[in-house]
């Protein structure tokens, strides 16, 4: 090693654990927040429609909430099935977004 040579600092499994504690610990639970969001707002909406008796106004209001649920689940299950369709067909090998489990190939110098 030089003078002029930068050291670098590499450690095998950090970045992996690092991918893997992000995955765990921040994403996946953004993700069943999200899911249980745009349930309720679902639910919400057809509550507003069922209540809303003769009220039109009140009704639509409640209709327009389920079709914007129904619309943010269906895009969320998308792009999970999307995801799937993709690491199937391109053979990708060591990400199981199920299980939180990413496993990278090691970094030959």
């Amino acid at each position: 090693m030089g003078i002029l040579s930068t050291p670098v600092a590499y450690s095998a499994g950090s970045f992996d654990t690092f991918v893997a504690k992000v995955d765990t610990l921040i994403v996946n639970p953004l993700i069943y927040l999200l899911f249980a969001l745009a349930l309720v707002y679902f639910l919400w909406g057809m509550a507003e429609f069922l209540m809303g008796g003769d009220n039109e106004e009140k009704r639509s209001v409640g209709k327009s909430h389920m079709l914007w649920g129904i619309v943010g689940l269906a895009i969320m299950m998308g792009v999970w099935t999307i995801l799937g369709v993709v690491l199937n067909t391109l053979n990708i090998q060591g990400i199981d977004p199920e299980n939180s489990k990413v496993e990278l190939p090691p970094i030959s110098q």
